[in-house]
């Protein structure tokens, strides 16, 4: 980072420019926020276009749609390590990201004069990598956070600059942790870059003894398994609602549960649905757990009492 001495003391957020660089509608919300507190926005990077629905239309990020918006030029790079040489043509102080996607490399890192700043989703150095809101949840960790960072060639190992922690309650799943991060992350961000920029924020270096890592959710982790506690299964829904969700089988197709109540405990075939009026619960490894709201394949989401209406011969039916 340069080093202010003679130059004049930034004072306000309107003095310096930033390199956006963030995907999903968690970082598109951060970027909204931004703008709207009168940040200036050179430019925006972002994942490329996906293809989407059964028409496999391309359809542009969160991130990109917000850029547009605002009349911000996007750069969305394939492999942003091999495809960098647009930022000739930019100019920016500063580069802030958030929840961009890739691994940025040590030519994007020393291009802004200001250094490059990463906003993640954790009290550092606890759950390093790419999925920390998750493990969190799954965990069942009653707090996490974000922490304004340095970028650096290793993962999620530079110095940390502040934080500020997040409670986590039992209704929290990930879809409302989202919402939470987002607003937490423009506020660590808003109350610190000034001091940042003008060096009154030298940050300190992570203990690397306490480093833990927040591997990527993967496909065959989003399969709940019947012989699990009631309580790891909750959590592991709660951290895997409401996308992409965790799922049983009912006779052969996915269901899944986006939201779920821990019950009493019980013994007998594991899989064994309970069926009431208005409630669904199926016999897990320490008892049973109730399902709130559910998606069966090829249908919407829907609350449990409309599933169960639309669901005959469910009693005596088994979940897999």
């Amino acid at each position: 980072m340069l080093q202010l001495q003679d130059m004049e003391k930034f004072t306000r957020k309107d003095q310096f420019s930033i390199l956006y660089m963030g995907t999903p509608d968690l970082s598109a919300c951060l970027l909204n926020r931004l703008l709207e507190s009168g940040y200036r926005v050179a430019a925006v990077i972002c994942n490329p276009d996906k293809e989407t629905g059964r028409k496999r239309a391309l359809t542009p990020c969160p991130v990109k749609r917000v850029a547009l918006e605002h009349g911000i030029p996007v750069y969305s790079p394939a492999k942003i390590r091999l495809e960098h040489d647009f930022l000739h043509s930019l100019s920016a102080d500063l580069i802030l990201t958030f929840s961009y996607g890739q691994i940025v490399p040590k030519a994007v890192l020393d291009f802004p004069r200001f250094g490059c700043l990463n906003l993640h989703g954790s009290l550092l150095p606890a759950y390093r990598g790419a999925a920390p809101m998750q493990r969190a949840l799954l965990n069942g960790d009653e707090k996490t956070g974000v922490t304004l960072m340095e970028m650096v060639e290793a993962m999620d190992a530079g110095r940390m600059y502040a934080k500020r922690e997040i409670p986590l309650s039992k209704e929290d799943n990930y879809t409302s942790l989202c919402k939470k991060m987002a607003e937490a992350a423009f506020m660590v961000f808003d109350e610190n870059i000034l001091a940042y920029l003008n060096g009154d924020l030298p940050g300190v270096r992570q203990d690397e003894s306490l480093v833990s890592i927040a591997k990527k959710i993967k496909p065959e982790e989003e399969k709940l398994d019947l012989a699990d506690t009631r309580e790891h299964l909750f959590n592991k829904i709660r951290a895997l609602s409401f996308t992409p969700g965790a799922y049983f089988h009912l006779d052969g197709k996915k269901l899944k549960v986006l939201s779920s109540a821990i019950e009493e405990e019980a013994t007998g075939e594991l899989g064994s649905l309970r069926v009431e009026k208005k409630r669904l619960s199926v016999l897990v490894g320490d008892g049973y757990l109730g399902l709130k709201t559910v998606q069966l394949e090829g249908k919407k989401a829907m609350d449990v009492v409309s599933f169960l209406q639309g669901q005959h011969g469910l009693l005596g039916k088994k979940l897999s």
